[in-house]
């Protein structure tokens, strides 16, 4: 089992899945999923860099937030058989409550 742990200012989130129905029951072909533009953050890297005295910032998410991000946000890896996004906390548009 690999284990990451994200660097510098960078977070791991776990993209929720797709629907796979509509509200009303339609069952959505593979071609028309949406990827989801929410997930839950898994890992945080140290936090971001103070370029004046050089110390580590606190980032604004932690550890199981359901965070809202932008389609294109993040880089997409393959961990486990399991699919997360690296991101930086610039590409989270919010945190859900």
């Amino acid at each position: 089992m690999m284990k990451v742990r994200p660097l510098g200012d960078k977070i791991l989130v776990k993209r929720d899945e797709a629907a796979t129905k509509t509200d009303s029951g339609i069952f959505l072909p593979e071609s028309a999923k949406d990827k989801p533009k929410q997930g839950k953050v898994v890992a945080l890297g140290n936090g971001p860099l103070n370029k004046e005295t050089g110390e580590r910032l606190s980032f604004s998410v932690k550890k199981g937030d359901t965070v809202l991000f932008t389609s294109y946000s993040g880089t997409e890896v393959k961990i486990n058989d399991e699919t997360f996004l690296i991101m930086t906390e610039e590409d989270i548009l919010g945190v859900i409550e």
